[in-house]
């Protein structure tokens, strides 16, 4: 670790140029006299590192020196993949992992594309979570992920939303997907191939005994498939409803997108006042009534009749509130 460490010191002299010892400290993430002991010891090695006093000073390389052991583990080139996402690559336990592999690439790189490789991170940032959505706890997720990686069965206990609602399951994990800011673990059983929330997961075994994986299995191919299944399958139900145009425009910000597809492509035309007549799917008649509810009163109601008497019950409830004041 203490060579791994050394290297990351030299390195961050390379690409940044002066630092202070507390800078070094803090990236590095150790003591104060921990880095002047490694500064000791490159220069005791013969890098040229030198220190400069005063306010303004710091530690840095001898000018033109450039060092080249800038060669990647296997650990850290695996984590480039995830160069743009370090919290996620955090929330797997390869945080420090992609900080080391990123500053040495940086490293390699000659004088323009080093230039060119800042100002894309100094400009350019990913942020994967929605909005209005707080992280969600993933405390088995560094156990999902080891299983994975090692291609190892794991049992889990999952809590689901049918009846009954905490089953217990040995499972071949194929891989694990990040999906706007959740984590969901793509896994085989026995019987089928299904994807799984990590929240959800109450406990989980990393098994002795090796996982199988098809040869042939595509993570993303097999995702972008089960999510279009998935969006598909949760709506069992239709509603008619006559709405305004602007409604239908608005559609596509605040309902689902299977929804607001929906009923884009299946809108006739506009009527003299602007009213359009569509279908739109729905979950349930609660689901339904919940979700329809955003388009106010530029919405209404023509089927199924249990929806429509929703929203006759709520009508008169606000005119009672609303009204009678």
């Amino acid at each position: 670790m203490r060579a791994d460490r050394l290297l990351s010191l030299l390195l961050l002299l390379q690409t940044r140029g002066r630092m202070t010892a507390q800078d070094l400290a803090g990236e590095l993430e150790v003591s104060v006299r921990t880095v002047y002991r490694d500064i000791d010891s490159l220069g005791a090695a013969g890098v040229p590192v030198y220190a400069d006093r005063g306010p303004a000073g710091g530690y840095q390389l001898l000018d033109g020196y450039r060092t080249r052991l800038t060669g990647l583990t296997s650990d850290e080139a695996g984590t480039l993949f995830l160069a743009g996402m370090p919290g996620p690559a955090a929330e797997l336990g390869l945080g420090s992992v992609l900080a080391a592999a990123q500053l040495k690439l940086r490293a390699s790189l000659p004088g323009e594309l080093a230039d060119r490789a800042d100002r894309v991170r100094e400009r350019f940032h990913l942020d994967a979570p929605g909005w209005f959505r707080a992280d969600e706890p993933v405390p088995h997720l560094s156990t999902v992920a080891d299983a994975v990686w090692s291609a190892r069965r794991l049992e889990v206990r999952y809590r689901r939303w049918k009846t009954p609602r905490e089953v217990t399951r040995t499972l071949h994990p194929l891989g694990v997907v990040l999906k706007a800011g959740r984590w969901y673990l793509v896994a085989a059983t026995d019987t089928r191939t299904t994807a799984y929330r990590v929240a959800n997961i109450l406990e989980a075994e990393l098994l002795d005994e090796p996982a199988s994986r098809p040869g042939d299995f595509d993570l993303a191919a097999f995702w972008r498939e089960w999510t279009a299944g998935y969006e598909q399958s949760v709506y069992t139900a239709a509603a008619t409803v006559r709405m305004t145009a602007v409604a239908l425009g608005r559609m596509a910000y605040i309902f689902p997108p299977e929804m607001a597809r929906v009923a884009r492509a299946e809108a006739g035309e506009p009527d003299e006042a602007g009213w359009v007549v569509t279908r739109v799917p729905i979950e349930s008649v609660r689901h339904g009534h919940i979700e329809l509810l955003k388009l106010g009163a530029e919405a209404e109601v023509l089927d199924p009749p249990e929806l429509r008497a929703a929203f006759t019950e709520t009508a008169r409830g606000l005119g009672a509130t609303y009204l009678s004041s």
